[in-house]
């Protein structure tokens, strides 16, 4: 292991390796703030479990428009540069919604606040992880592409290890500490990472571009002033009565050479510009004729309604856990923890065994899994567990391990699938947009799930109605297995 990191530094540095890594570790550490939202919005804003989901639903939307910061940081350089300047304005926005939050009692009381500043930090987090992406993709072409596996090993390992122990932490900071507090915690992450961009060198782009403009107008300008030498020897040659004149003459030449300097500078930024605005027209257009073919859009239709069609009833169940069931903080994020330990058990398991088989199988038993795993939440519903003498804590354990080990067989084939999809060029973005597509159904989700709590009447202190939610959720998950064939027939995790 330690050997690995050591041919990684070697190869990349140690200050790129160390804020990939970081990047990485934030994202899985945010599950130690975002469990405090959740109380927050539960405990102190007493927001109904539909109104709570509401509002999460919303505060994550900008991952659903990741492709939208790979163009800019592809298209529009900042100071010359693509990537940190784009990882500097997403850690301001990741940092100061938390520190505004954290300092300031009326902002973290009232909903529509907390919404912007939410929506905000999660617009930071969503354009950090797409620049990230783009940085590593980058590094990895120029420098060591033997070093691919290596250092996406290394991003989810980072991920993994920051949302292990933010589970863990974030269980005991919400028994030991205010929610305020915990906000301000959170933000020492962000400050590291907003200082360690300056560690990192990137190499400027449209340098060729700047020095042509350079010697553009410096060339106008040395023209300018030889125009003027020339007529001051041919003033000399006529007249000594003429120096005012020539006087005259040089003070009106270097005044047009002023001028001809700023409007060429001028006229270069608009180029500049232009050519800005050509690069977005034609990743836009590029992307778009992309997504439109049929192998592409077909897939990505699939998992679109995979989960919009399936109401997300997470937060509803949340409040069951914490309200009915009176479970603690502490073990809440120990069931975080096991579900990490699931998801990366699903990950092995499918590189393991299922690699080779046809994904609409996967995809199918992966719809009918979910459905049974929904079982245990109608068992701990109508406390049939209590009946057979089995703890509530074991069940909520089990269930979170076991389902987020089965949504890993759903989102492996996703991955394999985006990879294989993408047309060599724009992969990043095409990516980024593939990524969105699933957010944004599991956003539309999560909506859909707000909206049968409220039509369920399903409310903080009344779960009378959750066990018919949880039916018609379960009855749901088949919808998608009717649309398996706008899977290809035979795609497999190996590429073909």
């Amino acid at each position: 292991m330690i050997q690995w990191l050591r041919r990684l530094k070697k190869a990349f540095g140690f200050s790129f390796l160390w804020l990939i890594c970081l990047i990485y570790f934030t994202q899985g550490f945010r599950s130690f703030v975002w469990t405090a939202v959740s109380y927050q919005l539960k405990d102190l804003l007493k927001l109904s479990p539909s109104a709570s989901q509401f509002v999460s639903s919303i505060a994550f939307f900008p991952w659903s428009i990741k492709p939208l910061y790979g163009i800019l940081s592809d298209c529009i350089p900042i100071k010359g540069r693509k990537r940190i300047p784009y990882i500097q304005i997403a850690t301001v926005l990741s940092l100061v919604p938390w520190l505004i939050l954290g300092l300031n009692a009326y902002m973290r009381s009232s909903t529509w606040h907390l919404i912007i500043f939410l929506t905000a930090q999660n617009l930071g987090s969503a354009m950090a992880d797409v620049v990230v992406d783009a940085m590593i993709a980058e590094a990895v072409r120029s420098e060591r592409s033997s070093f691919a596996g290596d250092l996406q090993s290394i991003s989810w390992l980072s991920m993994a290890f920051g949302g292990i122990c933010g589970s863990l932490l974030g269980g005991y900071a919400l028994t030991n500490l205010k929610i305020h507090t915990i906000f301000l915690l959170f933000s020492v992450l962000p400050t590291i990472q907003l200082l360690s961009c300056g560690l990192v060198e990137e190499n400027l782009v449209g340098s060729n571009v700047s020095h042509e403009f350079s010697n553009s107008s410096n060339s106008h300008m040395v023209n300018g002033n030889n125009n003027v030498f020339d007529e001051d020897i041919s003033i000399e040659k006529n007249s000594s009565v003429s120096i005012i004149r020539r006087r005259k003459s040089q003070k009106k030449k270097k005044k047009r050479s002023v001028f001809s300097s700023k409007y060429h500078t001028s006229e270069n930024g608009n180029n500049l510009i232009l050519q800005w605005l050509r690069s977005l027209k034609v990743a836009t257009y590029s992307l778009y004729g992309a997504f439109r073919q049929p192998a592409i859009l077909r897939p990505m239709t699939w998992f679109f309604l995979a989960h919009v069609t399936v109401p997300n009833l997470s937060t509803i169940m949340f409040y069951y856990q914490t309200e009915f069931l009176n479970l603690e903080p502490s073990f809440l994020g120990t069931a975080r923890v096991v579900g990490w330990a699931g998801l990366m058990l699903g990950t092995y398991a499918y590189n393991r065994y299922l690699k080779k088989i046809k994904l609409r199988k996967i995809l199918l038993w992966t719809q009918i899994g979910l459905s049974i795993l929904s079982l245990l939440d109608i068992v701990l519903v109508s406390r049939m567990n209590v009946a057979y003498g089995i703890s509530d804590k074991a069940t909520v354990l089990y269930g979170s391990a076991l389902s987020d080990a089965v949504n890993q067989f759903k989102f492996m084939p996703f991955l394999i699938l985006s990879g294989q999809l993408c047309p060599p060029g724009i992969e990043g973005t095409l990516f980024a947009l593939f990524m969105s597509i699933n957010n944004f159904g599991s956003t539309v989700g999560s909506f859909v799930g707000a909206g049968l709590a409220s039509v369920l009447n399903i409310s903080s202190g009344s779960f009378n109605n959750l066990l018919s939610g949880i039916v018609i959720q379960i009855i749901c998950t088949f919808i998608p297995i009717a649309f398996l064939f706008l899977i290809p027939k035979e795609a497999t995790g190996v590429s073909t």
